[in-house]
């Protein structure tokens, strides 16, 4: 059997380490076999999935040094390779699951979705489509679509028994049909869900092994009953343990940087990240902790991937950083530090800035220097506001920052001012009370260069990291005090809207 891996990010937000781990793991498994690794964009989401995502995730992986064989930039035998563009693929294959009696069109409203999932919950039930439409006659489900009622098209699911399947590194498997609701296939838009897309580009892909993550082992029941209903053998699944933040949760932008953009921005090397994922699920056979991606191939073995719960440890990381850092020669430094930041391009982008503000080229380091590196240590005192608590203080950063996150495509300076302008009206603040805090945020001090330039330049990884650095330093937000702003947040979202 020929090995074939894919790796299929949804390009929604920026490139995330996550990704990068299940992508090293693939294409070492197929490297190793002398198979094909395959790049798949997931882009079924019209409101979320953007280009500028997609080239993102793209860049940082080759940045990573992991490329792929086939995909939607480099072509190959079985594409098209961006799922918004193989629709008519999935229509067709729904079609047959409903020709066959393996699926049924719903034309159960959203309203009626929340009430029925409201009182299953009140009455401490599983929650779940109650096969309201499973018995409509094919006449009539014809005759509402024709007449232009909206549906979407379910998977029948067996109510009793359990979906028994072996899993790579866990072995046999039993989950209830119980416990797994009747899956959208369809959208009313016509687009597909990732369950019905997912199984029909496997396997038109030819994928041999499916190597992703845990938070998919649940799904796999609704995965292999379509294999069944298409009539399709299904891949090896092999399900790679979740990234873990130190107190052992799932590793989140709230606790943790997860844009690969963020660490290449803060000068680790992406051999060294690469090496450090390595080591979040797998050892090498001597024991040796800083290893190069082609070392990895060629000892590459699924028997040695560990389902511990691996911690993503930013001290760790830094310390493999330096590991290999000192193991470059004086040249290979001084290239990689010109590479990172000194230049020609971003130093286009600080000049028009600076150079009608310096006297002597000596001031240009103090002055950009937090454009140029970390910022001042941030105090207490730093962020003390003549007008606001530090309480209201860390409420303007955290509402800024959840909403400078809603900006996933665009990240320009204009925007950013009329995204934080319409913020503060919002808020009922000057937009100078809501910019004093961020500027200090951004730069460790009051007075620095045009904000939304800065910010731009930053980009919105370090940017997002710098503003929780900040709400850290003011004392952090504990569980109740997040869930209270999150309830302000979203009835300031729903003022506004």
């Amino acid at each position: 059997m020929s090995v074939r891996t894919r790796v299929a990010p949804s390009p929604t937000g920026d490139p995330h380490v996550g990704n990068a781990y299940v992508a090293l793991f693939n294409y070492c498994f197929a490297k190793k076999h002398g198979g094909s690794f395959v790049m798949r964009i997931e882009d079924t989401d019209r409101e979320r999935s953007n280009p500028y995502s997609e080239n993102q995730i793209l860049q940082s992986l080759r940045w990573l040094g992991v490329s792929w064989d086939e995909g939607p930039d480099v072509g190959g035998d079985h594409g098209p390779y961006r799922q918004s563009e193989r629709s008519a693929i999935y229509a067709e294959h729904a079609k047959r699951l409903i020709d066959d009696g393996h699926a049924f069109y719903c034309f159960c409203t959203t309203e009626r979705l929340t009430t029925l999932r409201s009182e299953q919950a009140a009455r401490k039930e599983q929650t779940g489509y109650d096969g309201l439409c499973l018995g409509l006659a094919a006449s009539a489900s014809e005759s509402r679509r024709a007449a232009g009622e909206s549906c979407v098209v379910r998977m029948k699911v067996p109510s009793e028994g359990y979906c028994e399947f072996h899993d790579y590194f866990r072995g046999k498997t039993e989950i209830p049909w119980a416990q797994i609701d009747m899956q959208v296939l369809l959208k009313a838009d016509g687009m597909p869900t990732y369950h019905l897309a997912n199984v029909i580009d496997d396997h038109l892909m030819e994928i041999s092994h499916v190597i992703r993550g845990e938070e998919w082992i649940n799904s796999v029941p609704k995965h292999l009953l379509l294999y069944r209903y298409l009539g399709w053998e299904p891949p090896v699944l092999a399900h790679l343990p979740l990234l873990r933040n130190p107190d052992k949760s799932k590793l989140s932008k709230r606790k943790n940087p997860t844009s690969i953009d963020y660490y290449r921005r803060i000068g680790i090397l992406p051999e060294a990240l690469l090496n450090f994922l390595g080591l979040m699920g797998f050892s090498m056979p001597d024991g040796q902790e800083r290893f190069s991606l082609e070392a990895m191939v060629a000892v590459f073995d699924l028997e040695r991937v560990s389902l511990g719960s691996p911690v993503f440890d930013l001290t760790k990381l830094r310390w493999l950083n330096g590991q290999w850092i000192r193991s470059l020669s004086t040249d290979e430094f001084e290239e990689r530090v010109q590479a990172w930041l000194l230049n020609r391009d971003y130093l286009s982008q600080i000049t028009p800035l600076i150079q009608e503000r310096v006297e002597t080229l000596a001031e240009l380091a103090p002055l950009a220097d937090y454009l140029l590196g970390d910022p001042t240590k941030l105090t207490r005192d730093a962020l003390a506001h003549k007008a606001l608590s530090p309480d209201e203080v860390k409420k303007v950063l955290q509402f800024s920052l959840w909403r400078l996150e809603a900006l996933t495509d665009r990240w320009l300076r204009d925007e950013l001012h009329e995204t934080l302008n319409a913020l503060a009206s919002q808020m009922q603040l000057s937009i100078r009370d809501l910019l004093a805090p961020i500027f200090v945020a951004i730069s460790g001090r009051s007075v620095t260069l045009p904000l939304f330039d800065s910010l731009e330049i930053l980009g919105s990884d370090l940017t997002r990291a710098r503003f929780r650095d900040a709400i850290d330093v003011l004392g952090g937000l504990g569980t109740k005090a997040q869930r209270r702003l999150e309830k302000e947040y979203q009835a300031l979202a729903e003022l506004s809207g």
